[in-house]
């Protein structure tokens, strides 16, 4: 697997909103196999496999991340933030961050990296509940105009800690949620590709799914598919305080992740089946009562409506900065994709009454 791009894509902030610098990671990657590459007006990227072929499956994973943005700056010089995404402020009490800004330099844009910490007070560790506006971020500014010489109100604002390996092939970091899915659906793509897949792939990394479902609506409205993969991460239930009984039993390492929902197309999810059994691919199940809260719901509101599934991988810590998952996982799912693709063609039904 290309772990180079995966810790790319984990190293590098893009928090809703502020995807741009890691698009441009995706787009170099993708213009190895690519036949066409297009982006849109709010931040996606799309690689193109087939771009003639009549049946066309959309590959959507989320490329942003959760985090914060500036409100204000005092005058004391201390950064304000407004939470971008579902994060849980208490986790981030003494946490180092890193604020990006950007400037233009001779009609140029750049991005700099501002370091700073969530100031420590005894109020905020006793509190049994932290809210964004409670969080204070010291970049050492002796006031507030040097504070505004770096950073900016807006500037994206999140972790800054870098992705480590676990044993047995784990890995621990922020954002695996879903830069992860973003290396699954680009994988895949590239597999297919070189399986021989007929059929036409747009492989999306999309923007904003955590706040709005932005990127994913835009992808499915201009795309008009024939069908969807959304492929986003899911709670793992093999780690402390989780309950499998609520929605699955979902272990790290024991495969990705098909859902039993009303959203998802059966005769995609039972195509998906086959294929995994047909390659000796393991796979796990869970469901959903109702919506995915994933980009597939976005999706599937599309045009006329667009048939899809939900290929999810394993996470322990969901939206943390020790989300950790199995590379396992992220290689049994991109290549569980990839052999869909070289599957499916113009005579797949979708309809499970037909």
């Amino acid at each position: 697997m290309s772990r180079e791009l995966l810790n790319r894509l984990l190293c590098t902030a893009s928090v809703s909103g502020c995807e741009e610098a890691n698009q441009r990671h995706i787009l170099a990657y993708g213009a190895g196999f690519a036949d066409r590459q297009m982006t849109d007006a709010v931040g996606n990227v799309i690689n193109i496999v087939n771009p003639g072929a009549g049946m066309k499956v959309l590959l959507c994973g989320h490329i942003d991340e959760i985090g914060f943005r500036i409100t204000q700056i005092d005058d004391r010089g201390y950064i304000h933030v407004q939470k971008a995404g579902g994060v849980r402020p208490a986790l981030y009490v003494g946490s180092r961050m890193q604020i990006i800004h950007t400037d233009e330099e001779n009609g140029q844009l750049t991005e700099k990296k501002v370091t700073g910490i969530v100031a420590v007070t005894s109020e905020l560790i006793k509190s049994d509940n932290v809210k964004d506006s409670d969080l204070v971020i010291d970049i050492g500014a002796k006031d507030k105009a040097q504070a505004e010489q770096f950073v900016s109100v807006g500037d994206p604002v999140c972790q800054d800690i870098e992705p480590a390996d676990l044993l047995n092939g784990m890995f621990t970091g922020r954002a695996l949620d879903d830069k992860t899915g973003a290396w699954v659906v680009i994988e895949a793509a590239r597999r297919a590709k070189a399986y021989g897949a007929a059929c036409g792939i747009y492989a999306v990394t999309s923007v904003g799914e955590e706040t709005s479902g932005r990127g994913a609506f835009f992808a499915g409205a201009k795309i008009q598919p024939s069908c969807a993969i959304a492929v986003d991460v899911t709670w793992a239930s093999d780690c402390p305080g989780t309950d499998p009984a609520a929605t699955g039993d979902v272990r790290l390492g024991k495969g990705p992740v098909l859902c039993h929902s009303g959203m998802v197309n059966k005769l995609i999810n039972r195509r998906l089946a086959k294929i995994a059994e047909e390659f000796n691919l393991p796979v796990q199940y869970e469901v959903a009562g109702g919506s995915t809260y994933t980009d597939g719901d976005s999706i599937l509101r599309t045009g006329e409506g667009v048939p899809m599934a939900l290929v999810s991988i394993p996470l322990r810590y969901m939206h943390s900065s020790a989300e950790t998952a199995s590379y396992e996982d992220l290689e049994n799912a991109a290549e569980l994709i990839a052999r869909f693709l070289v599957s499916i063609d113009g005579n797949f039904s979708f309809d499970p009454l037909g």
